[in-house]
Formats: C-alpha cells, structure tokens, sequence
C-alpha cells in the first residue's frame, strides 16, 4: 500500500497561526497527569472532554499537561484551530497549551481510501478528515461560531516532542486519553522508544471489538483512520484501557439528557448556548431534521475521561489481547479481542463493555453546564 509521508507539522508552520512560548510558568495542580491526544473538534466529543477536562483541573481533580492535535475527524489545521478557541473560550488559553501533531496517518491515502471503500462499501460513510478538502491556509478555516482565538497561540514544540518530554519529565505519572487517531503517539514511541515504560497508561476511544464499525461494516473511525498507527501504540508493553464502539454504542444520549444541557434556564453559558448550536439538529428539529422525542445519539470521548477520574463508572469489563488488521481490504482497520490463546506480541488490556449510564450523564451534565470562563488554580 502506497503510504503518505508524514508531516509533523510544527508550530511555525502553520501560516498565519502564531507560536506562543513555552509554559514555563504553568501551574500543574492535583490529580492525574494527562496529555489529551485528540482529532480535536469545537464541541462535539472531542471538544466536549476539553470543557470536562477544564473544569476538572479547577478543581484540582487533574493535571492536563497539554492537548495534543492530530488529524482525523478534521484536519490538522482545522483541529489545531478548534482546539485554540476552545482553551480561550473556557479561560485556560496561557495554561493549557495545544501542540502541532501529525497532519497525515502512517497508512492510508485519499486514492487508497477510495478504492478500498469503492470495493467494500459498507458503514456510515464518515470519512472524517479525507471527506472534506485540506485546508492549506487560515482562509480555507472554518471560524467556530464565536470566531478563532484571538490571543491563544500553539506551542513552538511539536506534539511528539511535548508527549516524549512530558513522558521523561513526569515517569510514571502520565496516562494518554487517546481520543483521536494514533499516529502523535506511534511517532512518539518510535523515536523514543525509552519513553514506552514510563508511560503510566493509555485509555483509548477506539475500535469495535465485538460489534459492527461504523466507518465501514468491520473497523471504527479513529483506528480505522490509522491502522498502522493503532497496532503499533496497541503492542506497546504499557497499561492499556480500550472504551469501544461495543461500550459507546450503549451510552445513548436522549433528549431529556440533551435538554438539561441546552434548555436549563439556570446554567445558561456560552459552552451551553454552543452545545445547543452544535449539537441540537435531532433534538430541536433544526438543519432538515424534524423534532424527534425518540431520537438519541451516542457518545465517545467523554467516557475516556469519566473513567479516568473513576473506573467504577465501568460496570462490565474484560482482559483480553487486542489487535489492529493493518491489511488494505474488506477488514482494513479491525480491531480484534483474544480473550486466549493470542498471536505473539499482543498485549492484554482492559475493554470497557458496560457503563453506568445514569450516573456518567449526572457527572457530564454537571461539568457541561459549569460556569465559563473556568477560574483555575493560581499560584
């Protein structure tokens, strides 16, 4: 398979976006020490465990070192954008900063796409990144409802650099949210390969274990986006957790649930009013949808962190061995479970099957619905 040179776009690279400085002076609070690695978005799941995050780390109840962005539900430029607005719409743009990752997966290119999905139609049809033309300057940006970031600038360092250093600066402590596709942390591993046994954990948003995928019948989004990528940081001898499609699929958002969010006279804010804007096409009729009482829809990144913070949000898990098909065809992207008997060099994880749904949309309504701007900790 024809592969994609991969482009770690550093911060100066980005036309048009300026690079801030180093956070020598960043406050880290309590809790877990995390890099949120992330196809960041403005406030569907990926921009919705930002605002989570955020308001944690107010708390004291985590540490999040960094956001890093890759491509995937967006281009890297769109992400890296998004994710800008979103730390200096929540009031945390000079603490938390966002780091340039790689811009395309270790497989797959646009012709390669085409012509295996052409072959082996099937799926949602999500493309994510490749369904929609790369934006090769700021003008090519869509603005997020509020506008871009005005005063919030990435990182000169790049983002494999910031987990590597990270990693070493912090050994043992850091646990990865992996909520993207996987290549910023392939690249990290493989360039320095020493980091692997100080990282503390990952905790994935990715795959399909024993249910269908939703970008084709077999494979889910962000492994699906890089396979390669995806079996690489699987293999890797770290403690692992994987929320998959087989536990999202049962975490379904209803409008009761949409509407505590969006309709609450008394938590009213800019991150409410944004979820409304973004978020409401199947619950309030807009964008062609006709209003549905029945409609629900599913969520993804948002378990990561609640784990995170609590696992026994998890109520049914298992151990097993975990794979990645990395083979262009029908199964490109699958993620497979052993639950004995693995192929060799296989690791075994944890698979969230079953949440506590009630008490996880209690926790993320609460942190959604947080005044904003966030005050964080200080000095």
């Amino acid at each position: 398979m024809k592969r994609l040179i991969v482009t770690l776009a550093c911060a100066a690279g980005l036309t048009g976006i300026a690079a801030g400085t180093a956070y020598g002076g960043t406050v880290h609070t309590g809790g877990p020490k995390v890099i949120i690695d992330s196809d960041y978005n403005t406030l569907s799941d990926d921009g919705q465990l930002g605002v989570m995050a955020v308001q944690l780390q107010a708390q004291g109840q985590i540490d999040v070192l960094g956001i890093t962005v890759v491509s995937g539900n967006q281009w890297l430029k769109q992400g890296v954008a998004d994710a800008l607005k979103s730390m200096e719409r929540l009031g945390a743009g000079n603490r938390i900063g966002v780091y340039v990752g790689a811009n395309y997966p270790l497989s797959h290119d646009y012709a390669t796409i085409k012509q295996e999905l052409a072959q082996f139609p099937g799926g949602d049809g999500y493309l994510g990144a490749w369904g929609t033309p790369e934006p090769k300057s700021n003008a090519d940006l869509v603005a997020p409802p509020d506008g871009f970031a005005t005063h919030t600038k990435v990182q000169h360092k790049s983002a494999v650099d910031f987990i590597v250093d990270s990693v070493k600066q912090h050994p043992g402590e850091v646990t990865i949210l992996a909520i993207g596709p996987l290549t910023n942390i392939a690249l990290a591993t493989r360039q320095h390969p020493e980091i692997v046994p100080m990282i503390k954990q990952i905790i994935y948003m990715g795959g399909a274990i024993d249910v269908p995928g939703n970008t084709t019948p077999t494979a889910e989004f962000n492994w699906w986006f890089d396979p390669v990528a995806a079996q690489e940081v699987l293999r890797l001898p770290v403690k692992q957790v994987v929320v998959p499609l087989d536990v999202t699929d049962t975490v379904k958002m209803d409008k009761a649930t949409y509407d505590r969010i969006a309709h609450d006279p008394k938590h009213q804010t800019v991150i409410t009013r944004m979820f409304k804007k973004l978020n409401g096409y199947g619950f309030d009729g807009k964008n062609g949808f006709e209003t549905n009482p029945n409609y629900t829809t599913s969520v993804w990144d948002t378990l990561t962190i609640a784990y995170l913070m609590d696992p026994t949000f998890a109520t049914q898990t298992v151990d097993e061995w975990v794979d990645v098909d990395t083979l262009v065809g029908a199964n490109d992207g699958k993620a497979t479970g052993y639950a004995s008997n693995p192929p060799a060099g296989l690791q075994k994880m944890t698979i969230v099957k079953r949440f506590d749904n009630a008490r996880f949309f209690d926790y993320y309504v609460d942190l959604l619905t947080r005044p904003v701007p966030v005050k964080l900790p200080q000095n």
